[in-house]
């Protein structure tokens, strides 16, 4: 019976902690999409992220861009590139912390076409 208890209350409690974290729901421009331009670079999470460090590169080099969105949680992220983009393929690389404390990172990567 104690062994059918414990069991019950883990099933129970699995639910909370898979939904603690917080995921990226959308980016744009779309992951793997090739664009002509690009205006605006943006996150969409499923719960606010507080987004710590952002990086755009290509090449294996730094892209500068400006955050538009600030230092505190949110569920949307949106940055810009400071120029427009040249032809080419690039990497954006976030780390961020999710409400519940948990430390979080991602990327996404597109192409500008010629």
């Amino acid at each position: 019976m104690l062994k059918n208890i414990l069991t019950g209350m883990i099933l129970a409690m699995t639910p909370l902690g898979v939904a603690a974290h917080s995921s990226s729901e959308a980016t744009t421009p779309a992951d793997g999409a090739t664009v002509a331009e690009v205006s605006e670079l943006s996150m969409r999470f499923d719960a606010p992220m507080r987004i710590i460090s952002v990086t755009l590169t290509a090449s294996g080099r730094d892209v500068e861009i400006e955050r538009a969105t600030g230092m505190d949680p949110t569920n949307e992220f949106r940055a810009m590139p400071v120029d427009n983009l040249a032809p080419g393929s690039y990497q954006f690389d976030w780390r961020g912390m999710a409400a519940d404390g948990h430390p979080m990172q991602g990327s996404f990567s597109f192409t500008v076409s010629e």
